[in-house]
Order: structure tokens, then sequence, then C-alpha cells
């Protein structure tokens, strides 16, 4: 595979800890570099180490990565003139306001003061804390404090922009107002952002990709992701009754209620199997969570296989 503009390309990439431990596998795939894509995984599935590899913080034990043509290691530097990058542990500095911190970056960035200046304030009023722009940082909310960092990035103007799960900790109405920030910063640049809210991904992400044991299980638009199981049954049948041949998959939890994953064209059949049967049930169509355990699941049962 060649490397091209405008796009994000991963070879083989993989990453083992001087430990021993393994937290990428031989991860390989292509995406455009505009839109937002959302890493999806749970913790540990190696979601951050893949997000240090692609923002030249984390150099992979092998494979190659490049993004727009520039390989992440050999054309750091040149990268990194393009990125901004606010890491899981990213914070903001407690003693500096916003404006302050914003400001003092984008003159790390090579901007005159008052430029620096300017910017840091636009790019706070765009993220509603222009009221908290003199605040001392400490005074703030976690929810302010993370939108102090996305500000932080809009304010540089960074083409390429990696979050590693940005939203973590922030409140329901937070993430909410973060979620819309994000949503209309994708409209301009390229943003890469890792989450462990299903909902998250499925609210912003143009396209999606599910990480699993340091292997990659799907990648696609949430459409594309949803095309072979397109709905969801949940029923509670009586112990002994006899379900409809199905060609989805079908899981029976604890408390006994039996899950049934399905395509558009089996819908119809299994619904008359299970009303001539009596069986209560309910349909909807398949979500982001479903499709995810579902996807999962089965990379699990394979023994982690791609």
């Amino acid at each position: 595979m060649s490397a091209t503009a405008g796009e994000l390309r991963c070879e083989g990439l993989g990453k083992v800890y001087p430990n021993g431990k393994k937290a990428l596998g031989s991860v390989s795939f292509s995406i455009p570099t505009n839109g937002i894509f959302a890493l999806i995984g749970r913790n540990g599935a190696g979601k951050t180490t893949l997000t240090r590899i692609l923002s030249t913080i984390l150099e992979p034990s092998y494979g190659k990565a490049t993004i727009d043509g520039l390989d992440v290691m050999a054309d750091a530097t040149r990268l990194r003139e393009r990125m901004a990058v606010v890491p899981q542990e990213g914070r903001t500095i407690s003693w500096t306001t916003p404006t302050q911190m914003i400001g003092s970056y984008l003159m790390w960035r090579g901007l005159g003061y008052e430029e620096s200046r300017a910017k840091a304030r636009e790019a706070i009023a765009q993220v509603g804390l222009e009221k908290h722009a003199d605040k001392l940082n400490s005074t703030l909310s976690g929810g302010m404090k993370r939108k102090v960092l996305v500000a932080m990035v809009i304010a540089s103007d960074a083409e390429l922009v990696f979050l590693d799960e940005p939203s973590t900790g922030l409140d329901p109405i937070s993430r909410q107002e973060l979620w819309n920030i994000l949503t209309e910063l994708g409209k301009k640049r390229f943003l890469f952002l890792t989450t462990h809210y299903l909902e998250e991904a499925e609210q912003i992400a143009d396209r999606i990709g599910i990480l699993n044991g340091g292997n990659l299980v799907a990648l696609g638009t949430l459409p594309e992701l949803r095309s072979k199981l397109q709905y969801t049954y949940s029923l509670k049948a009586p112990r002994g009754t006899a379900l409809p041949t199905i060609q989805g998959e079908s899981v029976t939890r604890r408390d006994g209620q039996v899950q049934i994953m399905t395509t558009e064209d089996e819908a119809l059949a299994i619904s008359k199997g299970l009303i001539e049967r009596k069986t209560q049930f309910s349909v909807n169509p398949v979500t982001l969570d479903d499709i995810f355990h579902y996807l999962v699941a089965q990379n699990e049962s394979a023994g982690g296989r791609t």
C-alpha cells in the first residue's frame, strides 16, 4: 500500500512495551483526513497507544503510519507543525487563566503576543467561557477545564487534531456541550478522538473504528457498521419454548432475556414466528452499543484475531 495525501494510513502497526505487554497487534487501515473519526474500545483496548503513535509521541515497535503521505516518525517535525493534541492526562495550568495559558501556547507555536491574546479570547468565546477568561484555571469546574483545552486546539488553527477521551469525567450537560463544539470543529479540521462512550461516537463521528485487545475489529460509517445487523429483538420466552430458526446472532442473558440481532430480510420471518408462538418481544434498529458488543464478542471467541 502506498501513502497518499489526504489520508491517514496504518500498515501492520504494532506496539510491544519493554515489559512484554503487547498493546497493539498488526493494525492496518486507512481513512481520509477530514471530518471526525472516533476510535472506540474498552479500557486497555489500545486506543491511547494508537493515538500516541499517530500523534508522533510514541514510537511503534513495528509497522508504519503516515498522515497525508508523511511518516509519523521520519516526518514528525513537519507533522507536529500541523497538529494539536489533547492527551487523556491533559490538564490546565492551575496558576494561569485560560487567556494566559492559551496565549502562551500560541506564542510557543510562533505567534506574536497581541495575535496570541486575540486568538485566545476568540477561542474562549467559541466554547462559551468568555466570562471566565481571566479567572484562574484552578477555580473552574472540570467541564470548564476540558473546554479550555478544546479552546486551545481551536485557537491553534491546527489541521490535525488528536483528542484522547476528551469528555471523560464530564456531566451529561457538559458532555453534550462539548459534542456540539467538536461537531462544529470537525467541519473544518480532521479530528481523531478516542472514547468509551458509544453514544459519543454515534452522535458526532463520521467514521468509527472498533479496537479490542490491540486489534481493529471493524471500521466504517455507522450505516456501514449496521449493514449486517440492522435490527435487535429482545424477548423473554417461557423455558422450553421453541424459537424460530434465525440466521442472526442469538444471545441468552443471565436473566433469561434473549437478544437476537439480525438483518432486515430476516426480521419479518422472525416476527411472524414469534407471534405464532405467542411470545412477547420488542424490536428496534440496532444501536452502536449492540454492534460493539457483538463484534467484540466475535473477536474474542476467535481468539482475538482480526
